[in-house]
């Protein structure tokens, strides 16, 4: 018998060593014989720490170190599922005992996470088991570089670190640069809010971005490669330098690779963090131990003088090397019947917000927006009102209802005013108000601008003070105009491609939200009650039961009592929501401030 125990960030988080260590005392008291395989993240993050007993493939959720004697006692010694720690939709729907059978796995198909959950990231030859380094024999033993370049053109693999350009047009480039040395280059700076895609790669499978590296050195005569991976991972970190040295070991990295002439060596170079050395030319500076600036360009990575100390470079993001391999060995005609005509193979991303099921999913392109939050994501938490979906991360865009059955691929989502970003995808409902989220993204970007241009170091800072403005009540007539005006001129002017598309989150709320703006403007209003100083405060008496807890709350005195009512005096309300927040039964309201017009 075999667990499968999530050891991911967040299941390990959550208490995932608590449960392998009570495992491991349980089956030495009962005598069973049982292998513990600590795995990489298994996805259901929402539900950790998860795992899969096999060969019964039963799938426990929220597992806590009491659970664990009942797990042995029903499943592994009697072949039965525990019925508790299943996973369930509700509190009266039917437990699902196999993991295959859940709605969150159903659609989910794997290319980049093939291996997580599978085997033990910190055991090679777990990764050799299940194919490991297959590719990279195939392509040593029997295929030219041209060859695994032209493999990998075909299946046109769109890089899935947000830009989406095709990974064998940037090979050819780099192959075709001049000069002996070359560096491969893997981009693990994932500074995304909330995403965790890369990560979860290099944590749970760090063999396959190994491989995937070697096959492009190959194909572009590159000897070095880098994994720039930021601080913040540190177990990352651990696993790919364990990752690394156990290839040595084995003559897959190094000199000679599986008796050829063929040398590649990786080094990993650690960030301190800044999210625009995710930018390729800020990340090149960093490698060198340089501030991390953006620069002009060209030269370009893959031209003389573009890469680190000036030699030419292909640079890539993990996801984007994990889907080699699989394309190497099963061919670009596999790669190619997946997902759309433009966009073929799968996508990561990590599923966030306002959504029962939150957690890394990784699904074929083409795949609807609905999809992924009703059928994989399972709704709307309480089952409330959908709003809008964020993708792309702070550099993406916001949503709207009217388009949950966009299909999700690169083009698709453009043509909304959004973009595929690393993968970050952020549900909404109807409690949260779009000029704040735009606000929350903006002062994202700004606090992590390098400040090199000024459309980004200026423009971006101008349009958060507007947002301030705004959410704090004192918007003004013209300030959308204002914040469309900035928008445009930082997407031309930017000197790099997160300074251009800082101002998404901001242009597409006021394309498809633009009533919520007007209302913060003119009416003092948000309509989802989440920014303070809008709005006129009032207590519905008919709901009222005098607790009191509203004028407890209120350190202005602006909550009186007359008569045995309460009531909200104007001239000492600032709008502060303690009130609001302290009423246990909703009894205080929230409503837009009248207009009054006088006729002459």
């Amino acid at each position: 018998m075999r667990a499968k125990v999530c050891c991911g960030t967040a299941c390990t988080a959550t208490g995932a060593y608590k449960v392998i260590d009570t495992f491991k005392t349980e089956a030495g008291k009962r005598d069973v014989s049982l292998e513990i395989v600590k795995t990489g993240c298994q996805g259901l993050c929402q539900k950790g720490p998860v795992l899969k007993i096999e060969p019964a493939d039963i799938f426990y959720q929220r597992t806590k170190p009491e659970n664990v004697s009942w797990i042995v006692g029903y499943t592994i010694l009697g072949g039965a599922p525990y019925r508790q720690g299943l996973y369930r939709d509700n509190f009266l729907s039917e437990p699902v005992p196999l993991m295959t059978e859940i709605p969150f796995y159903k659609k989910q198909l794997r290319i980049a996470l093939r291996n997580n959950g599978r085997i033990d990231p910190c055991n090679i030859n777990h990764y050799l088991a299940v194919g490991g380094y297959k590719a990279l024999e195939k392509a040593l033993l029997s295929m030219t570089p041209d060859d695994v370049l032209n493999e990998v053109d075909k299946a046109n693999l769109r890089g899935r670190g947000g830009a989406g350009f095709p990974a064998g047009r940037k090979w050819k480039h780099s192959k075709g640069a001049p000069g002996k040395i070359k560096f491969v280059i893997a981009n693990g700076d994932e500074g995304d809010p909330g995403a965790f895609m890369d990560r979860s790669i290099m944590e749970g499978d760090p063999h396959s971005l190994l491989e995937g590296m070697a096959l492009c050195a190959y194909a572009i005569g590159a000897q070095y490669g880098f994994i720039y991976v930021r601080h913040e991972y540190p177990l990352a970190v651990k696993n790919l330098n364990l990752a690394i040295k156990q290839a040595e070991e084995l003559g897959l990295l190094g000199e000679n690779i599986l008796g050829t002439d063929f040398k590649f060596t990786v080094d990993i170079r650690e960030g301190a963090g800044a999210f625009v050395c995710g930018e390729s030319t800020a990340l090149v500076a960093s490698i060198e131990g340089e501030r991390g600036f953006p620069r002009v360009r060209p030269p370009r990575l893959s031209e003389p003088g573009g890469g680190p100390w000036g030699f030419p470079s292909n640079l890539n993001n993990i996801e984007t090397y994990a889907c080699v391999p699989v394309i190497v060995e099963k061919g670009s005609g596999y790669f190619l019947s997946i997902g759309t005509k433009n966009s073929p193979g799968t996508k990561v991303f990590a599923l966030t917000g306002k959504v029962k099921n939150t957690g890394l999913v990784e699904v074929p392109m083409g795949i609807t927006l609905r999809e992924i939050i009703y059928e994989i994501g399972g709704g709307i938490l309480g089952n409330k009102k959908f709003k809008a979906v964020q993708t792309g991360g702070p550099s993406g865009g916001c949503i709207p209802e009217k388009y949950l059955d966009l299909s999700v691929d690169f083009d698709s989502l453009i043509s909304v005013g959004s973009m595929m970003g690393s993968g970050g995808m952020v549900v909404m409902d109807e409690e949260t108000c779009m000029v704040d989220v735009a606000k929350f993204f903006l002062s994202f970007t700004q606090s992590e601008s390098c400040g090199k241009c000024p459309p980004c170091r200026i423009g971006t800072s101008q349009m958060l003070d507007i947002l301030k403005k705004i959410t704090s009540g004192q918007g003004q007539e013209g300030d959308i105009e204002r914040l469309e005006d900035l928008g445009k001129k930082i997407v031309a002017g930017a000197l790099c491609g997160l300074g251009s598309s800082a101002p998404n989150p901001v242009l597409t709320t006021i394309k498809y939200f633009r009533e919520e703006y007007e209302e913060h403007i003119k009416d003092k209003y948000c309509r989802a009650n989440v920014c303070s100083g809008l709005g006129v405060y009032t207590i519905e008496h008919s709901e009222c039961f005098l607790c009191g807890l509203c004028k407890q709350a209120c350190v202005f005195g602006a909550v009186k009592e007359l008569r045995n009512k309460f009531f909200i005096d104007q001239d000492y309300c600032t709008k502060c929501k303690a009130c609001y927040t302290a009423c246990p039964i909703d009894a205080v309201k929230v409503e837009k401030q009248k207009h009054y017009s006088v006729q002459r």
